[in-house]
């Protein structure tokens, strides 16, 4: 057996976790339908109570004793569909509960299950969660968890409790945790898993099997052990199947692939999160700028990242934040959303002047007035198809300098081809709704005309939102689909009802 200078591991802090009681069960349905499960058991305790205080029959010390015999039996009911549950699953029905129920499930959760669900679930959730404990069950759901995990959850934490974990770590668990803490939060760094397996290349496949079969378990996600120098600089990575299915007496330095993505602590999560889709991987090692192996990234922590962009620019949209608590402050909540409910009453009255300047045109012909939303509305449809198009198309890096100008005339060219159909479309429907008026064949002609520029603004407008904001460092999604909005309704009246001015 080689020696332990020539073969590592890299441990997570306070070593294996503790073992359970209850295996954590993981079903596609599960969390939905202990979701549902523990709701009833909520929803039957207020009737009980209710049921309780409206039957006069009892004394309050009686009703005091039923009341409170009843909460223990349905606690541990509730305990009872918590216990097999997955701490993601339970984060899950946390979020998914009012303040009051979350706090009474949140206190039948497994002390061993703690540090766990405070890091799945969302940062508004987890104040509420972290406001009910106090500092020892504090400190000793984080014991249970890894240093980047620790990470965090360093932010959320009172200073004093932070204080005493790093008390408890190890010199090198220590310094994992500055080195986490240290990385901007959308980087690498800060996603990163201090796990990891380092061997050197000179030892052969048997040595190396026999010295993982010494530990009790791997990390998670390990499909590849990585291959180092003696100064921990990588120099390329053995495939976990190679060991398994290869001739014993065969060296890691034959087996070893040398052309492995690297990563470095400082790339951005997002683009990451690319190349593992890119290129189907599980891990990936991150070095620093002199080459050292100092962690890995793996592809439970990319489904995070890309969950949490996709969230981020569906919020970013309409002008909320992800992050938000759904049973937060009814204050906070109604604060969140004032500067965009603002803008948009602002643009709403744009809107409203720019159809007040044609009020002498729409009272000639009040026919105008009933196909208005239709002009505007078939704008706003083109605006945010191309707009989502482009936002997500950003998200990926797939829009460059280069490729813009492309871009521009790729999506021109369908709006028109689609203004000239379903102007058409929609010009003939107009003149068939007042075919028997004098004005019929004239408005039809103002409708074709009218929706074929709108929808090439509303594609212009789907283009120019996001680069724009993208220009200027914004996130191309922020407030886009408000800004739309507007520029399409005041743009689309301005449209129908100038063309309308002409011609009547």
């Amino acid at each position: 057996m080689p020696e332990a200078r020539d073969i590592e591991l890299k441990t997570a802090p306070n070593g294996v976790g503790t073992a359970q009681t209850v295996e954590s069960a993981r079903e596609p349905e599960l969390a939905s339908r202990a979701l549902a499960r523990i709701q009833q058991c909520l929803e039957k305790a207020e009737d009980q109570r209710h049921k309780i205080s409206a039957s006069g029959a009892l004394t309050k010390e009686q009703e005091a004793q039923l009341r409170e015999s009843f909460h223990v039996q349905i606690k541990s009911e509730i305990a009872k569909i918590l216990a097999p549950l997955h701490p993601a699953d339970i984060a899950y029905i946390l979020e998914a509960l009012p303040t009051d129920d979350r706090l009474i499930v949140w206190d039948l959760v497994r002390n061993n299950q703690d540090g766990d669900v405070l890091v799945e679930v969302n940062d508004s959730v987890r104040e509420t969660l972290i406001d009910a404990m106090d500092r020892e069950e504090l400190v000793d759901a984080m014991e249970t968890l890894d240093t980047d995990e620790i990470a965090d959850l360093v932010e959320d934490l009172p200073p004093d409790v932070v204080a005493e974990v790093q008390e408890g770590l190890t010199t090198k668990e220590r310094a994992q945790l500055r080195a986490a803490m240290s990385y901007p939060e959308e980087s690498v760094g800060a996603r990163m898993d201090f796990e990891i397996i380092s061997v050197r290349e000179d030892f052969s496949l048997e040595a190396v099997f026999r010295y993982l079969r010494g530990f009790e378990e791997l990390p998670e996600l390990t499909d590849m052990i990585f291959v180092v120098d003696r100064n921990q600089k990588l120099k390329g990575a053995l495939p976990v199947s190679k060991i398994l299915i290869s001739d014993p007496e065969r060296s890691v330095r034959e087996l070893m692939k040398g052309d492995v993505l690297t990563l470095n602590p400082l790339d951005d999560a997002t683009d990451a999160a690319q190349a593992f889709e890119r290129y189907d991987l599980v891990s990936a090692p991150v070095v620093d700028e002199t080459g050292r192996l100092v962690g890995r990234l793996t592809v439970d922590e990319v489904m995070d990242v890309i969950r949490e962009s996709s969230d981020e620019d569906a919020y970013a949209a309409v002008g909320l934040s992800d992050e938000q608590d759904l049973f937060g402050s009814v204050w906070e909540a109604a604060k969140s959303r004032w500067i965009w409910l603002g803008v948009n009453l602002c643009t709403a009255f744009v809107a409203s002047r720019v159809i007040s300047c044609f009020e002498g045109t729409i009272s000639r012909v009040v026919a105008l007035a009933a196909l208005l939303p239709i002009a505007a509305n078939i704008a706003g449809n083109t605006g945010n198809q191309t707009l989502t198009l482009l936002v997500r198309s950003i998200a990926m890096g797939q829009v460059t300098a280069s490729n813009t100008m492309d871009l521009f005339k790729k999506e021109l060219g369908v709006a028109l081809i689609n203004g000239l159909l379903w102007g058409a479309i929609a010009g003939l429907g107009a003149w068939l709704l007042y075919f028997d008026a004098s004005f019929g064949m004239k408005l039809g002609l103002v409708m074709f005309l009218a929706m074929m520029l709108n929808i090439i603004v509303g594609a212009l407008v789907g283009l120019i939102v996001p680069l724009t904001l993208k220009k200027f460092d914004r996130d191309p999604a922020m407030g886009s689909s408000v800004l739309l909005t507007f520029i399409t309704d005041s743009g689309g009246f301005l449209i129908f009802l100038g063309l309308a001015g002409i011609f009547f």
